[in-house]
């Protein structure tokens, strides 16, 4: 994956979240075509850009927490 695929991704996994379309990581990766390993490290890369997403374990789903 390059580096425009990955911020593309990137930006996509964030408006999942954000409109809370982001279920467990495996269905995710299944969506983006990529491995559960990569949405991890973009959810870590999300989180170190300041994004604080946390799951929930009630819903089922990666959200974000505005604190």
């Amino acid at each position: 994956m390059n580096f425009r695929e990955r911020k593309e991704r990137l930006e996509y996994l964030f408006e999942m979240v954000e409109k809370g379309r982001c279920y467990k990581v495996a269905t995710i990766a299944n969506q983006l075509n990529c491995s559960k390993s990569t949405i991890e490290r973009m959810i870590k890369q999300l989180r170190k850009n300041g994004v604080n997403i946390r799951y929930c374990k009630i819903l089922k789903r990666h959200k974000i927490i505005n604190r």
